[in-house]
């Protein structure tokens, strides 16, 4: 399936997105809530939103968010494949070891796509 932005608009509407890639990522989620992961530190080329500072820690899967393209595939026009989506969480100290010892509870929650995730 080639990719423009009328293509994408025509799969999307009226259903959403990412609503119109359900069903798109080949079989269901590799990881669930509650599972230990590790960011992989994958090059990246031109785009990624996996942030730089996310890479080798290890965080819990919080949400089994979705389905869709990844945007290291999208922004190339890339749209025929699928990956599941989840929110992670991290314990603030674990990305920033100076992080105050006063907050241990503090975390943050960030979304990769699962190609960026490895099992702990």
């Amino acid at each position: 399936m080639g990719h423009d932005k009328e293509h994408h608009a025509k799969i999307a509407t009226g259903k959403g997105d990412p609503q119109c890639f359900i069903g798109t990522a080949g079989g269901p989620s590799k990881f669930k809530v509650g599972d230990r992961v590790r960011i992989k530190n994958l090059p990246d080329i031109f785009y990624t939103r996996t942030m730089v500072y996310t890479r080798g820690a290890i965080g819990e899967i919080a949400v089994v968010t979705h389905e869709s393209p990844a945007p290291e595939d999208e922004a190339w026009g890339h749209v025929d494949h699928s990956e599941w989506f989840y929110i992670v969480r991290f314990k603030q100290k674990d990305l920033w070891p100076e992080y105050p010892d006063d907050f241990p509870n503090d975390t943050l929650q960030t979304e990769f796509s699962e190609r960026w995730l490895e099992s702990v």
